[in-house]
């Protein structure tokens, strides 16, 4: 058998017409190299350098078109409740103050059950919402169940309130805490680097006290006990765009121990941005979670660690420097930071001695090019800087999520740890996988999945019952549908949050329809980098949700939220699926 290929029982195999399913992007075009037909003189010119290579489509669609609905006018809020309410209070008010007009104009309801109204007991979008009828009275009123307790009702934290937005725009908020520490990691970093330049003078063949590895281990020895256990763990990765919280909810009911928000950049924090605070929240079902900062100053990266500390309810504050984007890269953060020693040290050392309840963690790869690793040399100085533990992804930024994880590698990097913990990253799609890994590198302490969560979200429940689990096309759909009432609880039940929650189902979908099932599969289990041979599933709808077309991914949407707008197009922000 060839290998990246996952080969198919001949019963559910598809005769090959033309070309297989698999073979097709998300637009129907082909996505097969064509190594008989020359490059274009575009495609030549394309290169830098100009060289005559044909540029490989990989990373992020970033000139994708985006599809934005203007049809529909936001309902001021003093009507959200329906006739009868509180006048609006503002001369300008830019929104709809017609209650009649709006909902003439406002599409059918989707359903006749609300799930927002039918757990919580009242619905926040009132008349706008895409159920309203499930909780309007006769009067078209919105009502309260009797058992609601608005006290009781909050299941999300985080984000930023209006007193918190002003204060940070107006310079307001005392960052004098995180500007201490960065001076005092000064200190100690101009400390070191005056002692190592004496001891190249007096040629000493010794090294410092600080930088040997007795030294080391009293500095371990003196580390207070951190409030987050990481050792023996799963964790989910912190995913952009496709890791936000309808999606985590969902990891963590089957078994994700840890959970980590999605990337968020320093500077838009510190500046009060609400797009980026949003990615800070957090449901009250993740009982352990941290947040992700990138960033390429360590003054901005320790405010936003320090502001998130005293305003958000985290457990834990991780350091991205292996996010392989090229903006982020050429601004000087991500990756770039694995080369920038002198930057790394000094923002590690400020937010680990943030707080001693607030572990500070750094997530790398190997290095920056993939015949140049550097983690090993790395995960050492970051320890010894007082980073609480370290993920390493066994790919370089230049490898970014081809080839295989080197999990061998992980395990060098590993047992050059003192005693912080180090966390394994790559290539986990099955139980099998994950005693594979372990069996390779036992130093590591943890595990962390993410594009294998993606694809079978249930992972977590596989490794902890450690057998696999063959969902039907029924139970995918249902799994489906329950991240679309968390969606429609997150980011609202009215038409903008109905085509939010579909923009970001169809996200997700974009790996989902990866998974092949056990029952279909020649030599189980499936491989994170195998292409699969085309193939039709038990059902039509296992067929539709294998499918790598995204207008199937459509109709799945249409499902579950109804028609899509007059117009509507997706396309997914990556283009790269690693096979």
């Amino acid at each position: 058998m060839e290998p990246g290929i996952c080969y198919i029982k001949p019963e559910y195999l598809v005769e090959a017409v033309g070309e297989s399913t698999w073979s097709k992007g998300p637009n129907g075009e082909s996505t097969k190299r064509k190594h008989d037909e020359k490059p274009s003189e575009e495609e030549n010119v394309s290169k830098k350098g100009g060289g005559g290579k044909k540029e490989r489509k990989r990373g992020q669609n970033k000139n994708r078109p985006v599809f934005k609905d203007e049809r529909y006018s936001h309902l001021c809020h003093s009507l959200i409740d329906g006739p009868g309410g509180n006048a609006c209070s503002l001369e300008n008010c830019r929104y709809v103050h017609d209650l009649d007009a709006f909902l003439a104009a406002k599409n059918d309801d989707l359903g006749t059950e609300c799930y927002v109204y039918t757990t919580k007991g009242y619905c926040g979008r009132g008349v706008t919402c895409r159920f309203a009828k499930a909780h309007l009275d006769e009067q078209g009123r919105n009502i309260k169940r009797e058992d609601y307790d608005e006290k009781t009702a909050k299941t999300t934290f985080n984000g930023i309130s209006s007193e918190l937005q002003v204060c940070l725009r107006k310079h307001n908020y005392d960052f004098s805490r995180s500007k201490e520490l960065i001076r005092d990691a000064e200190k100690i970093r101009d400390a070191r680097k005056e002692r190592e330049k004496l001891n190249e003078e007096t040629d000493t063949a010794s090294t410092t006290v600080i930088d040997s590895p007795k030294g080391r281990d009293a500095d371990a020895a003196d580390r207070v006990k951190p409030p987050v256990d990481f050792r023996e763990k799963l964790i989910l990765s912190p995913l952009t765009t496709v890791g936000n919280l309808p999606f985590r909810r969902i990891c963590k009911e089957f078994g994700a121990d840890i959970t980590c928000g999605e990337m968020a950049c320093a500077l838009p924090i510190v500046k009060g941005l609400s797009q980026e605070w949003a990615l800070t929240k957090r449901h009250e079902s993740e009982d352990i979670f941290g947040v992700q900062l990138c960033g390429n100053n360590p003054n901005i990266i320790s405010q936003a660690a320090q502001v998130l500390h005293e305003t958000a309810k985290v457990d834990y504050i991780d350091l991205n420097i292996g996010c392989p984007i090229d903006l982020i890269y050429q601004q000087g953060g991500g990756s770039a930071l694995m080369r920038r020693t002198n930057i790394l040290e000094l923002t590690v050392r400020s937010c680990s001695n943030l707080s001693q309840q607030l572990p500070f963690t750094v997530k790398m790869r190997t290095g920056i090019y993939a015949d140049k690793s550097v983690a090993h040399e790395l995960l050492p100085l970051v320890e010894e800087w007082g980073a609480a533990a370290v993920t390493l992804h066994g790919r370089s930024r230049e490898q970014r999520y081809t080839k295989h994880a080197n999990w061998e590698y992980i395990e060098e990097c590993a047992s050059k740890a003192m005693s912080i913990p180090v966390i394994g990253n790559g290539d986990i799609l099955s139980y099998e996988d994950y005693v594979e890994r372990r069996q390779i590198a036992p130093h590591v302490s943890s595990v962390m999945i993410g594009r294998g969560a993606l694809i079978k979200p249930w992972i977590f429940q596989e490794i902890k019952e450690k057998r696999a689990w063959s969902p039907s096309s029924s139970q995918r759909f249902e799994l489906l549908q329950k991240y679309c009432n968390y969606g429609l609880e997150h980011w609202g039940s009215d038409t903008k949050g109905v085509e939010n929650t579909r923009r970001f189902l169809l996200e997700w979908q974009s790996f989902l329809y990866r998974y092949i099932p056990e029952e279909v599969q020649q030599t189980p289990p499936q491989k994170i980098n195998s292409r699969p041979q085309a193939y039709r599933g038990r059902d039509e709808m296992e067929t539709l949700m294998s499918s790598g077309n995204s207008s199937d991914w459509v109709k799945l949407s249409e499902m579950l939220l109804g028609p899509v707008p007059q117009g509507f197009t997706f396309v997914p922000k990556h283009k790269a699926n690693a096979f």
